[in-house]
C-alpha cells in the first residue's frame, strides 16, 4: 500500500470517527435545539425585536435604569461575598475531613440539592422574631442572603476543594515541614498553591450557584433585595416587562458563559496524584480547620433542625397536625390540589426528567470523552462540551418562560404536555449528568476497548463487558443528581407548572405567600417533606462513591 493508499485510509477513517460522533451527538443536539436555543432565543426575541426589528436602544434604556443598576450591584458584590464565606469555611472543611479522620462528609454534602425555596423558608424561621438568631436583627438583610448562599455553597468548594487535597503528593508538603517551615508557611507555600486550579475552579462554580440563587433570593429578599435572576421573575411574571427581562438575560448569559469557560480552563489544570494519600489524626496546628468546620456543620444543622421544630410546633405545644393537614387542600381550600399529591407529582416528574437527562446525557459523555485522533475532532468534540454546559449558564426562569412564548403553537404546541416540566428540569440537571460520567469514560483505557475488537467483539459486546463494569455506579450517581435536582426545581416549573398538577416547592412557595398560622404550618411541614426526599437521594449517592463526583 503506497502513501496515497495510507493517507486515503487515514481519510476515511477520520469520517468515520466525525460520522459516529455526529450520530451519538444527533439525539442531544436536537433536544438543545428545541429545548433549550429555541425557546431562550424566542424570550430574548420578545424582549428585543420590536416591529420585526431589533430594537438596542430598549436594552440600553433597561440597564441605565436605577433600579437595574442596583439589581446588578447587588447581584455582584453578595455573589463576591457568599463565594469568599464559602470559600474560607469550605477550605478548611476540606482539609479538615478530606486530609483528617474527621467524620460528618456526607451530612455536610445534603445543602447542595436541597431545594432553594426550603433552605429560604428555613432561614426565615431562623432569623424571624421567634427564631434562634431574632436577636440578631438579621431578618430582611442582606447578611440573611448571604448566609443562606454560604449555605448551600461551602459544601461544593468541600467537595471539588477536597477531593484534589486528597488526592495530592503530600511529600512536597512534608519536605517544607522537615527543612523547618511552620504549618502555616507550608499551606502559604505548598499546599494553596498545589490546590490553586481547583481552588479557582470551585470559586467560579460557587460564583455562579450564587449570582444565578433564585428561590432563596425570592423568599428572603423580596422585593427590597433582588438579583438578576429574580428580577427576570418579577419583570416577567408580574410586570410582563419583557425588554427589560431580555436586557437582564443577555447580561447574565455573558457574564455565566464566561465564568464556565473560566471553571472549565481551572478544571482542566487540576493535578493527579502521583502517591496514595495518606490521612491522619487532628493535630494543634488543625485546630483552625476544626472550629471552621464545626462552624459550617452549626451553619448547616441550625436551618434544618428549626425547620423541622416549626414543622412540628402547633398551639404551644409539638405535634404532627402541620403534616395531617398536606393531605387537605389548606384554609378554605386555598390549593388546587393537596400537598401529598403535589409530591406525588413531584415524584413522578422526578422520574421522567432522570430518564430524559440521562438519555441525552449518556450520549454526549460517551462523545465528549473518546480519544480525538485530529486536531477537528478534538475541536468538535470540545464545542460539543461547552454547548451542554449552557443550561447552567441561563436563568431557569428565562427558560421556563422560554418555553411559554415558543412552544404554544403547531407542530410544538406543547403547553398542556404533561412532559413539559421533566424536559424543563431534565435540561436543569443534564450538566451534573454530563459532569459525573465524563470522568469516568475518559478513565477508561482505549486499548480495553480495542482488545475486546480485536478478539471479535462487536460493538454492544464492548460496551457491555469493558465500559458498564466501570459506569453502572456512575450512572446511578448521576440518576441520583438528576432526580434530587427535579424534586427541588423551582425556576422554571414556576412558570410552566399547571394549577391542577403543581409540583411540592410550587406549592409551598403557594403557602407561604398566604397569610395566616395553619397556611404557614402546612409550608413548614412540606418544606421538611421535600427536604427528607432530596436529603434520602443525596445520601444514598454518597454512598456509591465514584471517581469525578467531589469534582461537581
Amino acid at each position: 500500500m503506497d502513501g496515497r493508499d495510507l493517507a486515503l485510509s487515514a481519510r476515511r477513517a477520520q469520517g468515520r470517527r466525525l460520522a459516529t460522533l455526529a450520530a451519538l451527538a444527533a439525539l442531544p443536539l436536537a433536544v438543545l435545539c428545541v429545548f433549550f436555543v429555541l425557546p431562550v432565543a424566542g424570550m430574548l426575541r420578545r424582549g428585543v425585536v420590536v416591529d420585526g426589528h431589533v430594537d438596542l436602544g430598549a436594552v440600553w434604556d433597561v440597564l441605565a435604569r436605577p433600579r437595574t443598576r442596583r439589581v446588578v450591584w447587588f447581584t455582584a458584590w453578595s455573589a463576591a461575598a457568599g463565594t469568599a464565606a464559602s470559600l474560607v469555611l469550605g477550605i478548611a472543611a476540606a482539609h479538615a475531613l478530606y486530609r483528617l479522620r474527621t467524620p460528618g462528609r456526607a451530612a455536610l454534602t445534603v445543602p447542595f440539592v436541597l431545594p432553594t425555596v426550603v433552605v429560604g423558608i428555613a432561614f426565615r424561621e431562623v432569623m424571624g422574631p421567634a427564631g434562634p438568631l431574632a436577636f440578631l436583627g438579621l431578618d430582611g438583610t442582606p447578611v440573611a442572603i448571604l448566609l443562606a448562599l454560604v449555605f448551600f455553597n461551602a459544601s461544593v468548594v468541600m467537595r471539588g476543594v477536597g477531593s484534589a487535597w486528597q488526592s495530592m503528593d503530600p511529600r512536597p508538603a512534608e519536605a517544607a515541614a522537615a527543612l523547618g517551615a511552620t504549618p502555616w508557611r507550608v499551606l502559604r507555600t505548598v499546599t494553596l498553591p498545589a490546590l490553586g486550579p481547583a481552588i479557582a475552579s470551585s470559586a467560579t462554580i460557587v460564583f455562579l450557584f450564587c449570582a444565578t440563587a433564585f428561590g432563596v433570593v425570592l423568599t428572603l429578599g423580596g422585593l427590597r433585595y433582588s438579583t438578576v435572576e429574580t428580577e427576570i421573575y418579577l419583570l416577567t411574571n408580574n410586570l410582563l416587562d419583557l425588554p427589560a427581562a431580555a436586557a437582564l438575560s443577555i447580561v447574565q448569559l455573558m457574564m455565566v458563559t464566561t465564568l464556565l469557560a473560566v471553571a472549565g480552563r481551572s478544571r482542566r489544570r487540576v493535578d493527579v496524584a502521583r502517591v496514595p494519600p495518606r490521612p491522619r489524626g487532628v493535630r494543634r496546628g488543625d485546630a483552625p480547620a476544626v472550629a471552621a468546620t464545626l462552624v459550617l456543620a452549626a451553619l448547616v444543622a441550625l436551618p434544618l433542625v428549626t425547620l423541622v421544630r416549626g414543622a412540628l410546633r402547633v398551639d404551644g405545644g409539638y405535634g404532627l397536625d402541620n403534616f395531617r393537614a398536606l393531605q387537605t387542600a389548606g384554609p378554605g381550600d386555598a390549593l388546587a390540589v393537596t400537598a401529598t399529591d403535589a409530591l406525588a407529582t413531584s415524584l413522578r416528574t422526578a422520574v421522567d426528567a432522570t430518564w430524559m437527562a440521562l438519555l441525552i446525557g449518556i450520549p454526549i459523555a460517551v462523545a465528549v470523552t473518546r480519544t480525538s485522533r485530529s486536531a477537528a475532532e478534538r475541536r468538535l468534540r470540545g464545542a460539543l462540551d461547552g454547548a451542554f454546559m449552557l443550561p447552567l449558564g441561563v436563568s431557569a426562569v428565562t427558560l421556563g418562560f422560554g418555553f411559554l412564548v415558543t412552544l404554544d403553537r403547531p407542530p410544538l404546541d406543547l403547553r398542556d404536555s404533561p412532559l413539559l416540566v421533566p424536559v424543563a428540569q431534565a435540561l436543569v440537571a443534564l450538566p451534573l449528568v454530563v459532569r459525573v460520567l465524563t470522568p469516568v469514560l475518559g478513565g477508561i483505557d482505549e486499548h480495553q476497548r480495542q482488545a475486546a475488537a480485536s478478539l471479535g467483539a462487536g460493538p454492544l459486546r464492548v460496551l457491555a463487558t469493558v465500559d458498564l463494569p466501570v459506569v453502572w455506579r456512575p450512572l446511578l450517581v448521576a440518576a441520583g443528581f438528576a432526580m434530587a435536582v427535579s424534586l427541588g426545581e423551582f425556576g422554571a416549573t414556576s412558570f410552566l407548572a399547571r394549577d391542577d398538577r403543581p409540583t411540592l416547592p410550587v406549592v409551598v412557595y403557594q403557602l407561604i405567600s398566604r397569610p395566616g398560622a395553619v397556611n404557614h404550618g402546612m409550608a413548614l411541614a412540606a418544606s421538611v417533606v421535600l427536604a427528607a426526599a432530596c436529603a434520602v437521594v443525596i445520601l444514598a449517592v454518597e454512598r456509591l462513591r465514584v471517581p469525578g463526583m467531589d469534582a461537581l
